[in-house]
């Protein structure tokens, strides 16, 4: 998670995006990073788990990554929600909630739903307070 803390500050420090890290580990082994991209490159789909997803897809020459974790910085969303479903994560991580659009809990459950063919482990709550400060401070000064 210290990983995706720093990747969030590097969004929000060089990017001006929001600042949401992200990282994907294999077997002890991280093969994919991300931060949120959306406003630079202009696409709604670019949030720091998808980028992650696709840093580790080129990685490892696969777009399944069963027995993975993924850390972010923020609840995922419903759309990295279904991504981390697709492509079998094993586990998720978070930091701070999200009580707007969380799709781990917060309002929606996506990512432990039985009507998927695949389940991801979710654990919330891992350096909440830095991962919640970040984003607070963030919007505070765009107000």
């Amino acid at each position: 998670m210290a990983r995706a803390l720093e990747l969030a500050a590097h969004a929000r420090d060089a990017e001006g995006e929001v600042p949401v890290g992200a990282v994907l580990v294999l077997d002890g082994q991280v093969i994919g990073e991300g931060w949120n991209r959306n406003i630079g490159l202009n696409d709604p789909t670019a949030h720091a788990e998808i980028q992650a997803l696709r840093a580790a897809g080129q990685a490892v020459s696969n777009y399944r990554f069963p027995g993975s974790t993924l850390y972010v910085t923020l609840e995922p969303c419903a759309m990295c929600a279904m991504a981390m479903v697709h492509a079998r994560i094993g586990r998720v991580v978070f930091g701070a909630t999200d009580p707007k659009t969380g799709a781990a809990g917060s309002v929606f459950d996506t990512l432990v739903s039985p009507l998927h063919n695949h389940r991801v482990t979710v654990e919330g709550g891992l350096c909440a307070d830095v991962a919640g400060d970040l984003l607070r401070q963030f919007f505070r000064a765009r107000r």
